[in-house]
């Protein structure tokens, strides 16, 4: 296990965190989805180029999909 793993998984789960929350007390299903994705997905990843580009695209996704 790397640092910059550890480092950048908590990161992209204190956002999706935020973002968790966020969807849930306005009931919006994109920054409520994308927040539940980037707490799990840093369990399955093992790189930290493809953790960190999969945490920019998820996001960015709720700015740019507005529902």
């Amino acid at each position: 296990m790397d640092i910059a793993l550890l480092a950048w998984g908590f990161l992209f789960s204190s956002i999706g965190l935020s973002f968790f929350m966020y969807g849930k007390s306005q009931k919006s299903l994109i920054p409520l989805s994308c927040g539940l994705v980037l707490m799990i997905y840093p369990y399955f990843v093992s790189n930290s180029t493809w953790m960190v580009v999969i945490g920019v695209v998820l996001s960015a996704l709720p700015y740019f999909v507005r529902l």
